[in-house]
């Protein structure tokens, strides 16, 4: 498993240095859908930081983490405050454009549990999307992080911001 994460990161950052073009940044509001993660957690936020590459005009591949935290309801189960949910995906993803400016596409990989109760799991996060500009899109998503313990099942609305592409040339 560290391998595995060793190699995702690396893969991340080395190409990030190639061509920084590619660098993604967003976040997202995510309220929960179903009645077990509703009686965990009231709200969600995330950070996304991902780099994407151009396979052609109408696929773009890349590779994302980030970070996603549940606030705890502030009710007791049982004598004992409920904790908060937080994971760390990492995952590759894939985005088809049907136009300039509207997008399909998705996120899998694994989310890293980053307490005892929340041991992570599988992650699912399809996304659709729509450009305001050169830079900003906004989207809507569903993230599934599939565990032992419990399912985390969000819907979530989002903006990302695509870095300005940085051409250098050489005399």
């Amino acid at each position: 498993m560290k391998r595995l994460i060793f190699g995702v990161f690396a893969l991340f950052f080395t190409g990030g240095i190639l061509a920084q073009q590619g660098v993604k940044l967003g976040g997202n509001v995510s309220l929960p859908i179903t009645e077990e993660l509703n009686d965990r957690v009231g709200l969600g936020v995330g950070l996304d930081l991902g780099y994407m590459h151009a396979l052609g005009e109408r696929v773009d591949l890349g590779v994302m983490t980030g970070f996603i935290h549940g606030f705890a309801e502030k009710y007791e189960v049982g004598g004992a405050d409920l904790p908060s949910v937080q994971f760390i995906p990492v995952a590759a993803s894939v985005r088809l454009w049907l136009s300039n400016s509207f997008s399909l596409g998705g996120d899998g990989g694994y989310a890293l549990g980053l307490a005892d109760e929340h041991e992570g799991g599988v992650y699912l996060k399809p996304i659709v999307g729509v450009l305001l500009g050169a830079q900003t899109e906004i989207n809507l998503s569903y993230t599934q992080v599939t565990g032992d313990i419990f399912d985390w099942s969000t819907v979530n609305f989002g903006i990302l911001y695509t870095f300005p592409q940085k051409y250098r040339t050489r005399y």
